[in-house]
């Protein structure tokens, strides 16, 4: 896959920031395309025709929320009538609503999870992620959000009930996002790796390349699922230093 990156980021991954980091987000913000919104939209076209049950998961009862996830996306991007999209590169993408997610992940350049309450926990019933950023969602699907954060140290009992109020409390309309950053090696987008695994040290500041997460969650208003969106930036370090050094 051909090394994507963005030469601007809109806020200042450097700049440190503790657990959870939340902030409102203005509703219109939360899927605008940003100058690698092509490249990145043709490179998930490709995972999902050659890595799909890699890159995509969806527990039956998810289906509701998917649906009502792609009707939010289309509202915003297009139109909810649309029976075919055009995102970018020139490729018509036909709307399937027995795969919402895998149309999710060819008509925008974020990646979708969908949270719904199980029990005490919200788990992850269903995602599209093409671009992993050193974990699985093999591990993660169908686990609850204590789950999903397993082994990040930060990631104590009391972050976990922050969070988890974060998740029941976010309303319909009223989106809230986050950003982390770190210094990478290697600029591939798709990068999935078991917790089984040892991480890879090299993630430092010598490293040539930043890739910044901006997350974001929001309500479905009828279903009433979370969905945990994110947009993947990746920017060489001079263009990184020139904007915010």
């Amino acid at each position: 896959m051909d090394v994507i990156l963005q030469k601007q980021i809109p806020f200042n991954p450097l700049q440190a920031q503790k657990l959870p980091g939340i902030q409102p987000l203005p509703p219109q913000d939360w899927l605008r395309p940003d100058e690698a919104s092509a490249a990145q939209i043709a490179a998930r076209c490709l995972l999902l025709d050659h890595q799909r049950d890699e890159v995509l998961m969806q527990d039956p009862e998810a289906m509701p929320a998917a649906q009502e996830l792609l009707r939010m996306v289309l509202a915003q991007l297009y139109s909810p009538e649309d029976q075919e999209v055009q995102p970018g590169g020139g490729q018509s993408v036909t709307i399937d609503w027995e795969d919402p997610l895998g149309t999710l992940g060819r008509i925008t350049q974020q990646d979708f999870c969908i949270l719904e309450k199980r029990g005490d926990e919200h788990v992850m019933t269903g995602a599209v992620l093409c671009f992993p950023a050193s974990w699985k969602l093999s591990e993660k699907f169908m686990a609850p959000l204590t789950g999903i954060h397993t082994p990040v140290p930060s990631y104590d009992g009391g972050i976990a009930k922050r969070v988890q109020r974060l998740f029941d409390g976010v309303q319909p309309g009223r989106p809230l996002w986050r950003f982390n950053g770190l210094w990478y090696q290697d600029p591939a987008l798709h990068q999935p790796r078991s917790h089984y695994e040892p991480r890879n040290e090299v993630h430092d500041a010598a490293a040539g390349y930043l890739r910044s997460e901006k997350q974001m969650i929001l309500r479905l208003p009828e279903t009433r699922a979370v969905v945990f969106c994110i947009h993947t930036y990746v920017l060489t370090r001079k263009d990184v230093l020139a904007q915010w050094g």
